[in-house]
């Protein structure tokens, strides 16, 4: 008797837990349900009504920049860094640098040089720091440095959409010259504006690619320029203290000079005066 009834006590325990499984199990996929639903955009929720980044149009501003670095060394010095700038750029590949100018004038201890580079924009930071430790490994001495920049949105917006215009003024107009209506004059007239405005059209397109080419890459110039760098602070006040010298002994003896220049002329009239006043008075006493 006892263990019919131990049976069926163990089945009735195994399907009240296999009901209760497969409710927990219905519960949470109704939940996950419910969720995805929810989070998805045809539902009626609070999430369905936030906006998404990415279809926000963001225009950044289209700025041409222009780096301005000037170093100053030994005349003897200033070849060998200029080589070094070169090969530097040289290295970048001409997608990143490229060489438009270099120059170097002067003789002695007089000489300038400047190197002018077009770099892709966003490594002109980066390769002016490359330029920097160059010229400091060669003891070169920073005496300028200059970052400018220019806003070129408006001038982009407004030339692309005078070049929308002008095509759509040429096609509307070869659209007449398709068709042959009118009088000869008129025909001639119409092939004459087209030339025109096809003429408007390279010199737009022109425009817009010099102006889309200042943005992507930045002119780069340095320039060289003769001098000692100061390299102990000792010999600083010594050669102040120098220079204040001869200036201080340059005006004692501009000071000379215009004494000289004034006083002699005044002497001499003064001592001329005396004699001529003795002799007359010389004269008289003889007489008497």
């Amino acid at each position: 008797m006892r263990k019919p009834l131990i049976f069926f006590t163990i089945a009735a325990i195994a399907l009240s837990a296999c009901s209760q499984s497969e409710s927990d199990r219905s519960t949470t996929d109704m939940a996950q349900t419910e969720t995805a639903e929810a989070a998805s955009p045809q539902a009626g929720g609070d999430v369905a009504l936030l906006p998404t980044l990415d279809k926000i149009p963001v225009n950044l501003p289209q700025l041409a920049y222009v780096y301005d670095y000037r170093w100053q060394m030994p005349a003897e010095s200033i070849a060998g860094l200029q080589r070094r700038h070169a090969a530097l750029c040289e290295q970048q590949g001409p997608a990143i640098c490229q060489i438009t100018g270099m120059t170097k004038t002067g003789e002695a201890d007089a000489i300038i040089g400047e190197l002018q580079m077009a770099v892709a924009t966003r490594q002109a930071r980066a390769f002016g720091a490359l330029i920097e430790d160059e010229a400091l490994d060669a003891g070169a001495q920073q005496i300028a440095a200059e970052i400018v920049s220019e806003e070129l949105s408006k001038q982009l917006v407004d030339t692309e959409a005078r070049l929308a215009s002008r095509i759509a003024l040429r096609d509307r107009l070869q659209d007449v010259l398709r068709g042959r209506k009118g009088k000869v004059e008129e025909l001639i007239e119409a092939e004459r504006s087209v030339a025109a405005v096809n003429e408007e059209i390279d010199q737009a397109r022109s425009w817009l690619k010099e102006m889309e080419g200042r943005v992507a890459y930045s002119r780069v110039t340095v320039h060289y320029e003769t001098g000692t760098p100061v390299t102990s602070d000792f010999l600083g006040p010594v050669t102040g203290a120098l220079g204040a010298l001869g200036s201080i002994f340059g005006y004692l003896v501009a000071i000379l000079i215009l004494v000289g220049s004034v006083g002699l002329p005044v002497a001499a009239i003064w001592w001329a005066a005396r004699a001529v006043e003795r002799r007359l008075a010389n004269s008289a006493t003889n007489r008497a």
